[in-house]
């Protein structure tokens, strides 16, 4: 194993053409408190999160970014031919929250994002994404990274296709109940060998 994963890794802050992708703020806790509780953007998720959840979510966001530099970042939008925001939503690496029911490599590390619908369609998620697919294999050393989604979530399934992820099979979620419709999961993964879209 590299070594690299065997210490922390100081916090980080990604950039791209058009986004910063940085560590969370007290002040990001309302507006993703507010975008938790918008039925288009939790669509593909067990409900709407609360808004004590929603707090517990940045506390461990801020929690992983401590301790191994990395998380699901903040996403800002520079510049766009939607123009700014400070806060477009997240992107990023975090360890999955639940007992994987599929093989994988340690450490597991899954890359995922959020964002508010007026920022879809401009190809932000897949920007960020590849952002944070780069700073995981190539800084952090990481041996592989996944990512999952229901099966009906065909956009997102579409990101994890252009940056170059491999379709691996469909699981059920450990946390659903038989016919909940967020049971079926897919799963892609993607080795730091594997050409990167």
């Amino acid at each position: 194993m590299d070594d690299r994963l065997d210490r922390s890794i100081e916090p980080v802050v990604l950039h791209t053409p058009r986004l910063l992708l940085r560590e969370w703020r007290d002040e990001d806790r309302d507006s993703f408190a507010a975008m938790n509780q918008d039925p288009l953007v939790m669509k593909h998720f067990p409900g709407l999160m609360e808004r004590a959840a929603s707090d517990a979510g940045v506390d461990r966001f801020m929690g992983i970014h401590a301790s191994l530099g990395y998380t699901v970042w903040v996403v800002e939008v520079l510049h766009s031919d939607r123009g700014s925001t400070s806060f477009a939503g997240f992107t990023g690496l975090m360890p999955p929250s639940f007992d994987p029911p599929f093989a994988h490599q340690e450490p597991l590390v899954e890359v995922g994002w959020r964002l508010w619908p007026q920022w879809w369609g401009l190809g932000i998620a897949t920007e960020a994404a590849r952002a944070s697919v780069g700073h995981g294999f190539d800084v952090v050393g990481l041996p592989e990274i996944l990512s999952f989604t229901v099966v009906a979530n065909t956009p997102s399934r579409a990101v994890m296709e252009r940056i170059g992820m491999r379709y691996d099979g469909e699981f059920d979620h450990p946390r659903a109940k038989p016919g909940d419709f967020w049971r079926r999961h897919v799963l892609y993964r993607m080795s730091p060998d594997d050409p990167r879209g």
